[in-house]
């Protein structure tokens, strides 16, 4: 089962993406579908425009996605031996969201630079990886310090309360049109990449996980704890700072152009675990972002089925999915946990 499990997955996977270009608001018969993607012309142009220009950026955004917020909470359980570490639980989204925040509340999405106005998506990217970052090292600052599980996690949720504070008086002193616009990014779509910034998006989380890949033999160490990973000639403190990049660089990219997507990163480590039944990384890595994808992809899905009516925000789907698992794995691991 576990050597055919890649297989079935990406099946799965193929499947899900197909049914995300095939269903939506409008009616589009398969085989035009498929034309459209042959470079073909379409007997609607609007229907060109639909495959083309939202729902195929649509379902390869949640493909990438998926895959970067799963892989960026399987470093991170590793990295703190924490199972319920995570970049939601740690308050890195919440970093993440505040440098989103300042750029789109305190400046309305353009930062002065001299006589020059710094805007657009890369603006935002650039802002929330400062934030997610600056989490991410104070969050790694105090697990050097602190043995308890509990504590750490209890330090995460203390420092995304901070940062949420900070995005409300952001809130309360903006715009009304930067608090509309801060509102639906936070709520969280995979349609937020368009059809001209998804090579960048696709290039930025591909870079992000191939480090993740990179780290795969660390990561097995570093579960034997960091006195034996340094007795094997792994170097810690470099471990620690490209995990710091990759986790940084993935959640700052999805969390700028998607907004703060919840349980995604913290949940499915624990699927592919509960799938596998291991904790090697050569093999756990690549299932942890193949059932990323898959339950990205399944979330797109279901957020389109009001159909006319618009879409359903992400993060009212995703803890649907994802709660369950974190309480099964609080309840069943409950002991470990003090």
């Amino acid at each position: 089962m576990k050597r055919i499990l890649p297989l079935l997955l990406s099946i799965a996977i193929v499947a899900l993406f197909a049914t995300n270009l095939l269903y939506g608001s409008v009616r589009i018969p398969l085989g035009e579908i498929v034309n459209i993607l042959l470079g073909g012309e379409a007997e609607k142009v609007a229907w060109q425009y639909i495959i083309l220009e939202s729902r195929l950026p649509q379902a390869l955004t949640a493909l990438l996605t998926g895959a970067a917020l799963a892989a960026s909470g399987l470093m991170l359980q590793t990295a703190f031996n924490n199972p319920l570490a995570g970049p939601d639980i740690l308050g890195i989204n919440s970093g993440a969201g505040l440098g989103a925040a300042i750029v789109l509340l305190m400046f309305g999405g353009l930062i002065p630079a001299g006589n020059l106005f710094l805007g657009g998506s890369l603006t935002l990217v650039a802002a929330a990886f400062v934030g997610a970052l600056l989490v991410t090292m104070l969050i790694l600052f105090f697990a050097s310090r602190l043995r308890s599980h509990s504590m750490l996690l209890i330090i995460g949720m203390m420092v995304g309360y901070i940062v949420s504070s900070a995005v409300s008086l952001l809130n309360f002193f903006s715009t009304a049109e930067g608090v509309q616009s801060y509102m639906m990014w936070g709520m969280g779509n995979f349609g937020g990449v368009s059809r001209q910034s998804l090579p960048l998006f696709a290039s930025l989380v591909l870079i992000g996980l191939a480090i993740a890949i990179l780290l795969v033999k660390p990561l097995n160490a570093l579960l034997l704890g960091e006195r034996y990973a340094e007795n094997l000639g792994i170097n810690t403190r470099r471990t620690r700072s490209l995990l710091l990049l990759s986790t940084g660089l993935l959640v700052a990219v999805t969390t700028a152009y998607c907004g703060p997507i919840s349980f995604i990163g913290l949940a499915v480590p624990h699927i592919a675990r509960l799938m596998l039944g291991t904790g090697n990384h050569r093999s756990l890595m690549p299932i942890t972002m193949l059932c990323g994808s898959l339950i990205a992809l399944l979330c797109n899905l279901i957020s389109t089925l009001p159909g006319d009516n618009g879409l359903l925000p992400l993060n009212a789907i995703t803890p649907i999915i994802g709660a369950p698992i974190i309480i099964y794995v609080i309840v069943s691991r409950r002991k470990t946990l003090i």
